[in-house]
């Protein structure tokens, strides 16, 4: 379904992140998204490193919008997972995650967004998801449905 590369262990080599589209989503909108972390070598080589299954948001959970997916970034060691979605009331959701060099274990860094009303766009709420979890909880248990 989409895919980025960039640093995301910072070790200097290209690496990629995939995100797969389920073959059932268009029978059943819920069904969950894989999300794979492949490390890149020196010889141009991946290797699955990661995958979570309950990071990227399934097709049915952007309501009126449709699909919430909107794409990966890559930066500096971390990489965000970026949603936006609604009807009436709009809601943007970013999840990013942080390698951390002493467990070799990406956590969870940050899970927010903002919701408005279409009426007051400039009247935007923040939001929080898993805040005691930030820092802690591996890539591989991250679930989006915790705290939802």
């Amino acid at each position: 379904m989409d895919s980025s590369s960039g640093d995301i262990n910072k070790d200097g080599i290209k690496d990629m992140i995939l995100v797969l589209r389920n073959e059932y989503e268009n029978y059943n909108t819920d069904t969950t998204r894989p999300l794979l972390l492949l490390q890149g070598n020196t010889k141009g080589l991946f290797k699955l490193v990661g995958r979570n299954d309950s990071v990227v948001l399934c097709m049915g959970c952007g309501g009126v919008h449709g699909d919430p997916y909107v794409g990966i970034t890559i930066k500096g060691g971390y990489f965000s997972i970026e949603h936006f979605g609604g009807s009436g009331w709009r809601w943007t959701r970013i999840i990013t995650f942080k390698f951390n060099a002493k467990t070799k274990h990406f956590l969870l860094h940050r899970d927010a967004g903002e919701s408005w009303h279409v009426s007051e766009p400039n009247k935007t709420t923040e939001n929080l998801f898993n805040k005691d979890d930030f820092g802690k909880l591996s890539f591989d248990s991250f679930s989006y449905n915790k705290n939802w």
